[in-house]
């Protein structure tokens, strides 16, 4: 077995910078995440080192979201903030990237012309050469263009960057793009269409992981559980894969999202089942509770056919954690309608839920319709947090007396004399212990609940 990098390895003293250090302001889902990881990775290959706030940067970048309305309020209202800091120090770098950069570079340019770059999601690799161009003459710059994918077969997909510092967990993109075109959803319009990563590329990915130490991954896709439909290898089904990466050595748990309804097959679900490395828990967004909205969705299933699936994964891994993602208030919703969502809730009991207020996309088919007044999205939302938070409450009370198998991921920020870890079914839990344990797999005795996970003792 491989013992894991603890943690004070990655606080090290760096060497000073090279060149200048940069800083990267991140928001949206774990994609976006795991892309600013990249960035980083191709700004420290030409020399530059991580700022620990913008205020020590002389590149600045913003990695932006454009799922919801409110992050892309955040990154204007910081670019505001950056023009008073550039004009102190004309040296500065500033770039926006990410989805709102891929759909709003126009805007950007004109509310923001104190950027020197804005870089679309199709090939971060460039952001290095835009940063040396923007170093030596000051002139706006875009790169926007998104791989093609000509027939059923992917022609190029993102080039990734290696040596990463070494984690205990780690996200890996296995997936770019999405071809289901939810009518509310901006995806397609941001990140192109379905692509899959060749499957060599992702196992010797996760091997260089393991090897430094990561004992888990999450394997990231718009909908993770449709890879492998257009590779030139041919068709691998994503339970292959899963078998796949498990025979990895070191590595532990592996966790996926988010599968896309339509495309959950038998043979996920018997990998799940039967593949110790895969970790019981899966995170399956169902959107509505009522047929008619998920048809205006575009969703391509049903409520009882999302039904059969929770019911078939827990049939057949008993104990599994099955979370989602709930949207109210989309454009024609009725009271009616949202009451058959409550419904679906209380009935399928998931463990956790990400929970929205429906937020228009600009270029979406869904920004056209007749939009429910904000206000009554606002108290539907209250009243769906509200059920659901109960509901995750009594399933975390359910658990207490379990003894359940955690990855220490080190000290609680909040109370450094307790360790922190997640149970295989993505429970946080919180107990007290030595910080040289971090990075091992323990047993824990579950002995309280509490809204946001469990307290327990190791055994």
């Amino acid at each position: 077995m491989v013992v894991a990098t603890r943690p004070e390895a990655l606080l090290q003293p760096r060497p000073k910078p090279r060149r200048g250090t940069y800083f990267i302001q991140t928001w949206g889902c774990q994609m976006n995440e795991e892309d600013s990881e990249q960035i980083g990775l191709a700004l420290q290959g030409i020399g530059f080192e991580p700022a620990a706030s913008p205020a020590h940067a002389q590149v600045i970048l913003l990695n932006t979201c454009s799922v919801r309305r409110k992050p892309e309020d955040k990154a204007f209202s910081l670019l505001g903030e950056l023009a008073e800091v550039k004009r102190a120090n004309p040296g500065l770098v500033v770039g926006v990237c990410g989805c709102m950069a891929q759909i709003r570079a126009d805007e950007i340019k004109r509310r923001a012309p104190h950027v020197d770059f804005v870089l679309g999601t199709g090939d971060l690799s460039h952001v290095a050469g835009l940063v040396e161009e923007s170093l030596q003459a000051r002139r706006f710059r875009t790169r926007l263009e998104l791989p093609e994918r000509k027939g059923a077969v992917v022609d190029e997909v993102p080039t990734r960057l290696v040596g990463r510092a070494p984690k205990l967990k780690a996200f890996v993109p296995i997936q770019y793009g999405c071809d289901k075109f939810c009518t509310f959803c901006i995806v397609p319009s941001t990140r192109g269409r379905e692509r899959s990563r060749p499957t060599d590329d992702i196992v010797e990915e996760v091997r260089a992981l393991a090897a430094g130490g990561t004992r888990e991954v999450t394997l990231l896709g718009q909908t993770v559980n449709s890879y492998g439909k257009n590779l030139a290898e041919g068709r691998v089904p994503f339970s292959r894969l899963l078998w796949r990466l498990a025979e990895t050595e070191g590595l532990e748990r592996i966790r996926f999202t988010s599968p896309y309804p339509r495309d959950f097959k038998s043979d996920l679900i018997e990998t799940i089942r039967d593949c110790p490395k895969v970790m019981e828990h899966c995170h399956v967004p169902l959107q509505s509770g009522d047929d008619a909205v998920l048809a205006a969705m575009h969703r391509q299933y049903t409520v009882e056919s999302f039904s059969q699936i929770v019911a078939d994964l827990r049939a057949a891994v008993p104990g599994i954690a099955i979370t989602t993602d709930i949207i109210v208030g989309f454009p024609g919703e009725t009271d009616g309608q949202f009451e058959a969502t409550l419904r679906v809730v209380e009935r399928l009991r998931f463990d956790s839920a990400f929970m929205f207020i429906y937020s228009p996309r600009p270029g979406t088919p869904a920004a056209e319709m007749e939009q429910v007044p904000i206000a009554l999205r606002r108290a539907r939302l209250a009243r769906l947090i509200e059920l659901q938070n109960r509901i995750g409450i009594e399933a975390h009370h359910a658990m207490v007396g379990q003894t359940a198998e955690v990855l220490i991921e080190g000290p609680s920020p909040k109370n450094p004399a307790m360790l922190q870890g997640y149970t295989r079914d993505f429970k946080m839990a919180h107990f007290p212990g030595s910080a040289d344990r971090a990075g091992r797999l323990a047993q824990v005795r579950l002995t309280s609940a509490h809204r946001w996970g469990l307290g327990g003792e190791l055994v």
